[in-house]
């Protein structure tokens, strides 16, 4: 099982387990996209026993893949080439079946990849295996009837939601880089959790295409990295867009930090809280200006509760509900009586109230969680009540940048005293901010750098 002690061989070894790494020594001949993948397959044999990370491993497809890989013209100028990369078990892979987490879904493999799985091939990455989720993706525990999927730092809680297996997969050392997704918070929080970078890009960044309507348009494609470099690259193959992997150090900035929490009702771990505050001071000390402010969250839950559980019930039409998680069963259930509450009005009202308030700031720090993981039950077996409640209490500070489509990302800031669980910063910024949001993570990055990984 894995632990927090970290020690100067293992995180050197770490740093060249980086996509960015293994992509320049492939590149150069240094290293064969079937040794990239081989090691990453024997990661992933000596370390998923004890994290439950991986619902599928390819390993004869990988390999196959990878020598067809060192074959193909080209291979030199690849950005991901012969990367090995997890895949949430979210989106179409040829030859699987989507399983979203859930045994009421399609068992027929699946005809063709996701354009987000299309444009990481053509890049040169390579899928080793398929992560696992919470049941549709909407719960931010990622356990099962017949798995937990315990975050590395600490066995004892969980890995948060709904990309925990991606994340573990890449906190544990299995792969250097994840595919996840995020409607409310669904790379960000299992990212914080894991000490990751985990980045959910604004609306039309990166192609969707998840769940029935991908949750009313809240949800989104995105990285978990080890570090922020990775995450420009992997974003940028995402994107189809090079530049987002060029960023430059940011200029002087507007930085608005609102650690207050957005329901009033839901108090602030003060470690978590202490960890934006360390942050803004060393950005400040770097010549940005820094200010607390508070951002004007809406009190009102209607837009997202409606979206989150109608967007449910949209994924569960057409599927065996007997077969469903009691609470997911529940969740759906109202959101088919919710439905009608999902209004764009809502979207364009918060929208304009946001923009107002950066009129004054170019982004914006928060914790990215409201206190530490939650225990590592099986939360699947508990009440639909209760799941909301914790949902609650948790993360409430992720959903308001999916129901507005801005980006937003988080970075990690330093190890919970008391969980022995890692620390997160939320960055997020107006549409279009994404090279913005990557160059001060990148600052961060330099200024307070993080053990990259939980090491045996």
């Amino acid at each position: 099982m894995f632990n927090s002690s970290v020690n100067a061989a293992s995180t050197g070894a770490q740093l060249e387990f980086t996509a960015a790494a293994i992509a320049a020594r492939v590149r150069a001949g240094a290293l064969s996209p079937v040794e990239a993948v081989e090691g990453a397959l024997a990661r992933i044999a000596d370390r998923d026993p004890g994290s439950d990370a991986f619902v599928v491993v390819r390993g004869e497809q990988a390999r196959a893949e990878a020598r067809a890989l060192a074959e193909r013209p080209g291979l030199s100028t690849m950005p991901l080439a012969g990367v090995p990369i997890a895949i949430k078990d979210n989106i179409p892979i040829v030859g699987h079946p989507l399983g979203n987490g859930s045994a009421a879904t399609e068992n027929e493999p699946s005809a063709d990849d996701h354009p987000v799985l299309d444009r990481l091939r053509r890049a040169g990455a390579i899928p080793v295996g398929l992560t696992r989720l919470s049941e549709l993706c909407v719960w931010p525990s990622t356990d099962s009837p017949d798995s937990i999927v315990r975050n590395p730092w600490n066995p004892e809680r969980a890995s948060g939601g709904s990309s925990g297996g991606a994340a573990v997969s890449v906190a544990a050392g299995m792969v250097p880089v994840a595919h996840g997704s995020d409607c409310l918070g669904s790379i960000r929080i299992p990212a914080a959790t894991c000490g990751l970078v985990g980045f959910k890009p604004g609306s039309g960044v990166v192609p969707r295409d998840l769940g029935a309507n991908s949750w009313f348009g809240m949800a989104e494609n995105g990285p978990l990295t080890t570090t922020v470099k990775d995450a420009a690259l992997l974003l940028s193959v995402m994107a189809d867009r090079p530049d987002l992997a060029e960023f430059e150090a940011p200029r002087r900035l507007r930085i608005a930090v609102a650690t207050g929490s957005p329901l009033p009702i839901v108090p602030v771990d003060p470690h978590w809280r202490e960890g934006v505050e360390t942050s803004a001071q060393l950005l400040g000390c770097a010549g940005h200006t820094v200010s607390a402010a508070k951002l004007p969250y809406s009190l009102n839950p209607t837009p997202l509760v409606a979206r989150w559980t109608a967007g449910t019930a949209a994924y569960a039409e057409g599927l065996d509900r007997s077969l469903m998680e009691p609470r997911t069963r529940t969740h759906a259930a109202v959101g088919r009586a919710m439905r009608r509450l999902v209004k764009p009005g809502q979207v364009d009202r918060m929208d304009a109230t946001l923009r107002g308030f950066f009129e004054d700031f170019d982004v914006v720090l928060t914790p990215t969680l409201a206190g530490p993981p939650m225990e590592a039950h099986r939360w699947s077996e508990r009440s639909w009540s209760s799941n909301v409640v914790a949902t609650m209490r948790f993360a409430p500070f992720t959903p308001v940048w999916n129901l507005v489509g801005w980006p937003a990302a988080t970075v990690p800031v330093g190890i919970h005293p008391e969980s022995g669980t890692p620390l997160g910063v939320q960055i997020a910024a107006p549409p279009g901010g994404e090279s913005r949001i990557l160059a001060l993570a990148a600052q961060l990055e330099a200024l307070q750098p993080w053990p990259r990984v939980a090491v045996v």
